[in-house]
């Protein structure tokens, strides 16, 4: 598609599609501590509890660049 194949075109898709989501998930993870309140330690639990998943893509991703696996 457009001169593109397809592993390419997942590679920009996992990398940019799924990075932009993660900043979102960001965003509502902040708006729901703002809009409730939470202060600065439930804001800390807040994003510790529910970005914890993100953490683990961002380091996996970390682990795969050091060892130099594609």
């Amino acid at each position: 598609m457009f001169g593109y194949t397809e592993e390419q075109i997942a590679w920009f898709g996992l990398t940019f599609g799924v990075g932009a989501f993660m900043l979102y998930m960001m965003f509502i993870i902040w708006q729901l501590a703002r809009e409730s309140k939470a202060g600065r330690f439930g804001t800390f639990v807040l994003f510790l509890a529910l970005g914890v998943g993100l953490i683990g893509f961002v380091a996996k991703a970390i682990i795969k660049a050091v060892m130099g696996i594609e």
